[in-house]
């Protein structure tokens, strides 16, 4: 029964390395309680306009007049507030380098100090993108011409560049034509509060009427793209979307939508009360923060030519978010999906961090692992202590459990001894009932209970299923050193020195282990290792580590377990000649043979 279970937790997580490797979640996968968000009905007051194309040649150079809005004769409305050409703005803080154009007042980069790609700083902003795709922070109107005149105004920038400190500072572009068309863009940058937010508010008007933009978020997301997480998929990028509402003033969390380019073809608009919006991949989100306000988004695939490294396609996503009440103070979180900067940043955005459905278990171990990595400063030496702390824990299982498998192999002789009393019968004769009678009958007299090796062995699946996302999602493995070679556990070993010792532990696990006596059983078993070994050759070599270090355990503890309960007990069975089970045709023959006998004797 025992060598049942760990063969069902070798195909479960055979199962799980398939599904990760070569499916992927479904389209659209949502995670976490309740009901998803329902996408709303397009409606003519609050659907987004369609994105218009802007051709190459349609920008007007630089510092030149452009035809104001809704003007039919395109009359040209001179500048009254803008700058005089093109340049760039910087902003530069202990986290990410960001730039900005005075063109448009978009966002041209995104820089993460802390990680890196390909030797370079993570560039959350995406380069070598299609003619006529907006950048992040571009403006939508409903007039299209009017849209095109925001997108190629030059703005006149607060500042030329931006240091921050530890105080709230702020960058704004302006800009005024004869026309009457006002626009104001300011970004807030608070790094008190979180090094990743940046607040923008949109002002914006024609004449005396205000105007409500809905605000485009170019294709995302750049990022992780070279990064693998091992066997893992590769998020995104994907649309993530976690709405909730407010019922009667108390605000009730719905769950995460993940729309993927199969998605957005089919229902691109998502509207109501949203937490977060935006797009994210594998390890870095790019989203707005709506609050309580009603939104609307609408999301579309962006196809890109295949990579040159390795040809690999490329399908970024962009978006498209208006607000009710207008684009006033809204906030955008661009970094990250580290557990404790997004939660820093907003409650809700840890969800955004696809633990599955283990995420009630995955989120204690994450706060585990970092606790024991502020004490320690290195997560591979984190990843060996959490996995020691988690095997003192589940040892009286594994105890019991082990001491069940002994109790089973001394009851192995006399199981065999009635399983060949019974081997001549058919499945389908009824004597073939005795056999399990006697069995049955065997483990109530030697106090042994078959499922008492099993369900400690099930209690501990989901802490390894739950290990095991951990390190595949977490971004703080990503690029972190452990010794010697192993210069990222989140990729596999360059040496596959730690699968393949990892594989030998798991041979010398199975030689300590009490031994079955279905044969089967027993080449699936000593299969196990080499499947396992095979699986991760690829696989993290965090994952790998936490492995090795519980076979380790696992050894250790079987060891001191042997001594203490000491060798097993050989029992003596009766020949099974001495029961047979009764034939009466047989029998019959026999007794007319025998009187034969003796007749003829006489």
């Amino acid at each position: 029964m025992e060598r049942r279970v760990l063969l069902a937790v070798f195909l479960s997580f055979l199962v799980l390395y398939i599904y990760q490797a070569l499916v992927g979640p479904p389209p659209g996968e949502r995670t976490g309680p309740g009901p998803s968000p329902s996408p709303a009905a397009p409606t003519t007051s609050t659907e987004l306009p369609p994105p218009p194309p802007v051709a190459a040649d349609a920008l007007a150079a630089p510092g030149a007049a452009v035809p104001a809005a809704g003007d039919p004769g395109g009359v040209a409305a001179d500048p009254v507030v803008a700058d005089t050409e093109a340049r760039e703005i910087v902003v530069e803080s202990d986290w990410f380098r960001a730039v900005f154009a005075n063109r448009g007042a978009e966002l041209l980069s995104w820089q993460l100090a802390d990680y890196l790609e390909e030797g370079q700083p993570v560039d959350l902003v995406p380069r070598d993108l299609p003619p006529g795709e907006p950048a992040p922070f571009a403006l939508a109107f409903e007039d299209e011409q009017l849209t095109r005149l925001a997108g190629d105004a030059l703005y006149r920038p607060s500042a030329g560049r931006v240091r921050l400190g530890d105080r709230t500072e702020t960058l704004t572009f302006d800009y005024e034509d004869a026309g009457g068309l006002r626009i104001r863009k300011t970004f807030r940058f608070d790094p008190s509060s979180s090094p990743y937010l940046i607040t923008l508010v949109v002002e914006a008007a024609l004449g005396d009427e205000a105007l409500n933009p809905a605000l485009r978020w170019g294709p995302a997301l750049g990022g992780g793209e070279h990064t693998t997480a091992g066997f893992a998929f590769r998020q995104g990028p994907r649309g993530v979307v976690y709405g909730r509402l407010l019922e009667d003033g108390v605000i009730a969390e719905l769950e995460v939508t993940r729309p993927a380019a199969s998605d957005v073809a089919a229902q691109p608009t998502y509207q109501g009360q949203m937490a977060f919006v935006g797009v994210d991949n594998h390890y870095f989100l790019a989203a707005a923060l709506p609050g309580v306000q009603e939104a609307t988004v609408r999301y579309r695939a962006v196809p890109l030519p295949p990579r040159t490294v390795d040809g690999e396609p490329r399908e970024l996503m962009a978006f498209d978010l208006r607000l009710a009440g207008g684009p006033g103070g809204l906030p955008f979180y661009l970094g990250p999906k580290d557990f404790d900067i997004l939660e820093a940043a907003d409650l809700a955005l840890p969800r955004a961090i696809e633990f599955g459905f283990l995420s009630w278990l995955v989120v204690p171990l994450h706060r585990s692992l970092s606790w024991v990595h502020a004490g320690v400063g290195n997560w591979g030496l984190s990843i060996i202590i959490l996995t020691i702390l988690i095997n003192i824990v589940i040892f009286p299982l594994r105890h019991k459990s082990v001491v069940s498998m002994r109790k089973m192999q001394e009851l192995q002789p006399e199981m065999k001894a009635i399983q060949e009393r019974y081997k001549h019968l058919k499945a389908s004769d009824p004597d073939k009932q005795k056999m399990n009678q006697e069995v049955m009958a065997l483990y109530r007299d030697r106090g042994v209970n078959p499922a008492s090796g099993c369900l400690p062995m099930l209690a501990t699946m989901p802490i390894l299923f739950a290990f095991y996302r951990l390190l595949t999602m977490a971004i703080e493995i990503r690029g972190a050193p452990f010794l010697l070679w192993i210069e990222d556990l989140s990729v596999h070993d360059p040496l596959y020195i730690t699968p393949l010792v990892m594989g030998a532990s798991m041979v010398l696990q199975q030689r300590l282990s009490p031994a079955q006596v279905d044969a089967m059983q027993q080449r699936m078993m000593m299969l196990m290792p080499v499947v396992f070994t095979f699986m991760f050759l690829w696989a993290p070599s965090g994952l790998v580590l936490y492995w090795l270090t519980s076979n380790v355990l696992g050894i250790g503890q079987q060891v001191i377990t042997n001594r203490v309960i000491g060798p097993p007990k050989v029992r003596t069975v009766r020949p099974p000649a001495e029961r047979r089970v009764r034939n009466p045709r047989r029998d019959k023959g026999g007794r007319k043979a025998a009187a034969a006998g003796q007749e003829s004797a006489r």
